[in-house]
């Protein structure tokens, strides 16, 4: 008759149970891909005190009912090896094919796991509690709620691809961020019409910042990306049709370098039609563009529209100075202090102005490039009570 095993207080061990010499219990089972593995703790159960200079952990039968749930469901616990860090380098490194923004946010994504001690947690260990209150940290440290959507917005899927390769059960970044965190999101409000004259009458009088009137102007009326606006070339333009092929925008990332890369989305790629206005800012602009002494070539293509003094393009962090700057000084001449006003509210106000004036919702959304109409239609919401009470007039007439 075999004898049963027993611990140190002579309690019964159930298979696979043991314990060492140095008091510490040990689990040896075999997971669901074939290996052996062990699970170790100071305690057999919860009521189980800790030995002196022992650090504290789950007792070791709870982890093995964890084990067996695991193994049942067919979690394969090897998974629990992974971090949070190397999980979101491993989702992130098969998604090829990307728009380098979106690499540049799996990167930043990335770079903030690196330096966070939540990024070298491991996999299993987080639970639904511990992502919120890392988001909840990432706010009080000071990020904003569109970096912590960013962020969200890519650990979520790659935790979902843990729980589709039977890692792990749950998903626990699976809430919706507002549940968490405040969105304290700054709107991107249009200027009014009044504004937007002012604005434009200071640049055209201004002895100094003249020299970008007619490209504040054609920002203001093509709804153009600033980036987009950045990389178009004198080939884009067609003069005699009036107008502006959009297929490409520039940035320059982080290193200092160059890069033209697609469109924000597919449906960025368009044609946009110029007004006689426009037209004559990008007539001023192509005479006025010197001839440097070598066309910068990126990626292929040449004879961007504006450079810099170093001859080079003008790209969108250069635009932003430009109209802080101009803000500023604007803001210093005269008493009505005008909002802050950044190429993305030109883009913004001219996408407002076409919806006030009545524009097709469809045909906005193909001339501003959004790739959902929703997007297009929030605009209509921002519409006030007098552009309601003019338009519902001109509708309904004498009836």
């Amino acid at each position: 008759m075999s004898t049963k095993r027993r611990d140190s207080k002579n309690r019964i061990l159930q298979n696979g149970e043991s314990q060492r010499k140095d008091g510490r219990y040990m689990y040896k089972y075999i997971d669901c891909a074939g290996n052996t593995k062990y699970l170790y703790s100071w305690r057999l159960v919860r009521t189980d005190p800790i030995p002196k200079g022992c650090k504290d952990t789950v007792p070791l039968r709870e982890k093995i009912k964890i084990v067996q749930r695991d193994k049942e469901d067919g979690i394969i616990s090897s998974g629990y090896e992974i971090t949070v860090l190397e999980l979101v380098e491993k989702y992130t490194a098969q998604k090829v094919g990307v728009k380098q923004n979106t690499k540049r946010a799996y990167n930043f994504v990335l770079s903030i796991l690196r330096k966070d001690s939540f990024g070298g947690r491991r996999i299993e260990r987080v639970k639904y509690s511990d992502a919120r209150e890392w988001l909840i940290k990432l706010q009080q440290d000071g990020r904003g709620y569109s970096t912590i959507s960013m962020v969200k917005n890519v650990i979520k899927p790659a935790f979902e691809m843990a729980v589709a390769d039977d890692l792990l059960r749950k998903n626990p970044f699976s809430f919706p961020l507002t549940s968490v965190i405040v969105n304290d999101s700054i709107p991107r409000e249009a200027i009014s019409e009044k504004q937007e004259e002012q604005f434009l009458a200071f640049l055209r009088a201004d002895s100094y910042y003249n020299q970008y009137y007619d490209a504040v102007y054609i920002l203001f009326h093509t709804g153009l990306r600033i980036s987009e606006f950045a990389g178009l070339t004198i080939f884009d333009l067609d003069m005699n049709a009036g107008a502006i092929k959009v297929d490409h925008q520039l940035q320059k990332n982080r290193g200092g370098e160059y890069v033209v890369m697609d469109t924000k989305t597919d449906c960025g790629t368009r044609i946009i039609p110029m007004t006689d206005e426009v037209k004559e800012c990008f007539r001023r602009i192509l005479e006025k563009r010197p001839k440097p002494k070598s066309e910068p070539v990126i990626d292929n293509k040449t004879g961007f529209l504006i450079l810099d003094q170093d001859e080079m393009p003008v790209v969108s962090a250069q635009w932003n100075r430009r109209f802080h700057k101009m803000c500023a000084k604007y803001n210093k001449l005269y008493e009505g202090q005008m909002p802050v006003i950044t190429p993305h509210i030109c883009r913004h106000t001219f996408c407002s102005n076409m919806a006030k004036a009545g524009m097709n919702p469809k045909t906005l959304q193909k001339i501003m490039g959004h790739s959902n109409i929703g997007v297009t239609l929030n605009v209509y919401t921002h519409i006030g009570f007098e552009d309601a009470k003019k338009e519902m007039l001109s509708v309904c007439g004498g009836r």
